[in-house]
């Protein structure tokens, strides 16, 4: 019996793949790479606290004072946990999260780096053992360094993006992550407290038959969106709509398709 037959091998982590990436660029600080750590870190958390919900009081609904609709309590853990992680760290300069209206200073005047994010996207649901998940954006700041960072930094084009991507709470747990050199997928090891590459090259099929969109909202819709929904079902194309935009993704990502979230007039 050979070496891999007697214990079988685990493959590469989530922090063995970071740093051979970052080890391809001679002039990367490490930086980035932390920042991915951290948030990996966070996500970890979550998911012990995740998959809780429903055994204690976890579901109470929360949120910051005079916030006008009240959270998931479970969300607003995964605001501070995320903001947390990325303010301790120190490659991070601001956060601006979606339980949030405004961005978060860290103090780390600076960090090369600002993280937009949703903490738990469908976490309304997480009562109902509906995936959620981690939503994750990373710019390098555009203002000056050693002050604190301004809106233009995350007003910045998707492809002005160094890094995106989302972690998956749902049957198992996943990472998703690109640094615009192809996606890379980690499913979560629970015993090992791990993330491990399995899925080392994710593409989208050429070709899908799946729309995910609320179409609850469809006398809202401007014409356009109204248009192409339409052209959809009369191609016979398949709606599958969670309401997490993670998990929604997630599938279309394996499956081809595409995820809409048109404009209205109370969301535009």
């Amino acid at each position: 019996m050979n070496h891999d037959e007697l214990a079988t091998p685990v493959g590469t982590t989530l922090e063995r793949y970071i740093m051979r990436k970052q080890a391809e660029f001679p002039f990367a600080t490490g930086e980035l790479s932390q920042l991915l750590r951290d948030i990996a870190l966070a996500s970890k958390i979550m998911v012990r606290e995740v998959g809780r919900t429903g055994l204690s009081t976890i579901a109470e609904a929360v949120g910051p004072e005079g916030e006008s609709a009240p959270r998931h309590r479970l969300g607003e853990e995964a605001h501070i946990r995320f903001v947390r992680a990325l303010t301790n760290g120190r490659e991070c300069c601001a956060v601006l999260s979606e339980a949030r209206p405004e961005v978060i200073d860290t103090g780390n005047h600076d960090g090369k780096y600002v993280v937009a994010l949703n903490p738990l996207n469908g976490s309304v649901s997480l009562d109902f053992n509906v995936s959620t998940g981690t939503i994750f954006s990373i710019y390098r700041r555009v203002s000056r360094y050693g002050g604190p960072a301004r809106a233009e930094d995350f007003m910045q084009g998707g492809r002005a993006q160094v890094a995106a991507g989302y972690i998956l709470y749902g049957s198992s747990v996943m990472l998703v992550y690109t640094t615009g050199h192809g996606v890379a997928g980690f499913t979560y090891e629970p015993s090992l407290g791990e993330f491990f590459l399995s899925h080392p090259r994710l593409t989208l099929p050429q070709s899908g038959s799946v729309f995910s969109c609320n179409e609850g909202n469809w006398f809202d819709f401007p014409d356009f969106a109204r248009t192409f929904l339409t052209t959809c079902k009369e191609r016979r194309y398949t709606a599958r709509y969670v309401g997490s935009l993670a998990a929604d993704y997630h599938r279309n990502l394996f499956t081809g398709g595409i995820y809409l979230y048109p404009p209205t007039a109370e969301w535009p």
